[in-house]
């Protein structure tokens, strides 16, 4: 599997950052937002299940991947901006999102600034609650320590906590996979994704006002955002549902991606799209 494919690419400028974003396949859209620390990469192989009938937009998030991390810490509004800027380029009027980690926390954003663009959500190993002040505080420690020491013991920490035990002991090629998108990213890139996710805002009160179907995936074997976090985020949106990916980690749409389409298609089935 190409890491990042060349057929489909597209680059715009948002603000102070190139960002670049792949499409594929034909139909109502869909949009396709990745983890820390990788790339669009994470979602390819759903996508390609699914682009037989969806129009999949997969961006690089700023920081990751081909796209620049601008200046300052990359916040939620700067990522909300540029996939706003992603859907006037593309001339998306109601998409269904769908978020991964870091993916989420941009979507809560989107949520609040742009919900008429929503057809629907699906929210994929994230969580709803800001960091605590200790996770806070140890984001940023790892931030300067990249700075510092260069990624690799970043790089390495991360696969063990991100990647599922299951996946790495039967699918090692799964794993490097994830370790050799991981690497895409620039020390400046890790540094000001970090700081931007330290900064973001609790959305638990968002959930409540989210009124569109929405649908919830976790991993079982998930160390970063649990099944409790996703329970959470499921009672809060009225009339979500909760699928729980077997042995899957956090980048359980990545790990499990048969599994994650074959959830997803029904859900995308019953939407209404205008």
């Amino acid at each position: 599997m190409a890491l990042l494919p060349n057929v489909g690419n597209v680059r715009i400028h948002s603000a102070d950052a190139g960002i670049e974003y792949t499409v594929l396949g034909s139909g109502p859209p869909l949009v396709l937002l990745h983890p820390f620390p990788a790339h669009h990469g994470i979602w390819m192989p759903v996508a390609q299940i699914l682009s037989t009938r969806y129009r999949c937009v997969l961006p690089d998030l700023r920081g990751h991947g081909h796209s620049q991390p601008g200046l300052g810490p990359a916040t939620m509004a700067k990522h909300a901006a540029d996939i706003e800027r992603i859907c006037r380029e593309e001339e998306i009027g109601k998409a269904v999102f769908a978020g991964s980690s870091i993916g989420g926390y941009i979507l809560f954003e989107f949520w609040r600034q742009h919900r008429e663009r929503f057809a629907a959500l699906a929210l994929c190993n994230t969580r709803a609650q800001a960091d605590s002040e200790e996770a806070r505080a140890a984001r940023l420690r790892s931030a300067a320590d990249v700075e510092r020491q260069g990624p690799a013991q970043f790089v390495a920490t991360n696969l063990e906590r991100l990647v599922g035990a299951t996946t790495r002991r039967n699918r090692p090629d799964l794993a490097d996979a994830a370790r050799a998108m991981m690497q895409e990213m620039s020390v400046a890139g890790i540094v000001a994704v970090q700081q931007g996710m330290a900064e973001r805002q609790d959305s638990v009160e968002t959930l409540k006002t989210i009124n569109v179907p929405a649908l919830m995936i976790a991993g079982d074997e998930d160390q970063v955002s649990s099944i409790p976090d996703a329970e959470l985020m499921q009672r809060n949106v009225r009339g979500s549902r909760l699928e729980v990916i077997a042995q899957a980690g956090h980048y359980a749409v990545f790990e499990k991606a048969e599994e994650v389409a074959k959830v997803m298609r029904p859900f995308l089935g019953g939407i209404r799209w205008q």
